[in-house]
């Protein structure tokens, strides 16, 4: 059975709202992650945490999301766009288990940004699993937009 898992990073729930609409045309069980101790709810404060932590490769402890993913092959791992690439807590997860042969599929929310490089960073972090086109939602989430890049996954081979 391919299990589909949904993990996300969001701060400010624009990624969770994704998270949320993938979760339900796929099936997928969702997973949040939550950093120990989160960031600022202040815009401006978290951003300047979160740029010193992306400079220094910082991974966070996770509070919660960090359970194992031996069950799943797709995995749709999904984060806001900061700074050209995904938040740390993104990171730690995928620093923190084997993705060998399993498949990836991004997603991000951005302002402007699109996916930066998030793609490529993932590709770095886990060179052994086989990877799909994401999504990157500028804004809010339109379930007619992510029904429509699910449809081109399924054509790609992607079963859900």
């Amino acid at each position: 059975m391919n299990n589909i898992l949904v993990v996300y990073y969001s701060l400010f729930k624009s990624t969770e709202n994704l998270a949320l609409e993938i979760a339900a045309q796929t099936g997928g069980k969702l997973r949040e992650l939550i950093p120990d101790p989160n960031y600022s709810f202040n815009y401006n404060t978290a951003a300047k945490e979160v740029r010193n932590q992306i400079s220094k490769g910082f991974c966070p402890k996770l509070r919660s999301g960090n359970e194992t993913i031996v069950d799943y092959q797709t995995i749709f791992i999904g984060s806001p766009n900061w700074f050209k690439t995904f938040a740390p807590p993104v990171r730690s997860f995928l620093r923190q288990h084997d993705f060998t042969r399993k498949t990836i599929i991004p997603f991000c929310t951005h302002g402007g940004g699109g996916f930066g490089q998030i793609e490529n960073d993932f590709v770095k972090e886990c060179p052994k699993s086989l990877f799909l086109p994401g999504i990157a939602v500028n804004g809010t989430v339109k379930s007619e937009e992510v029904t429509s890049w699910l449809r081109q996954l399924a054509m790609k081979g992607l079963r859900l």
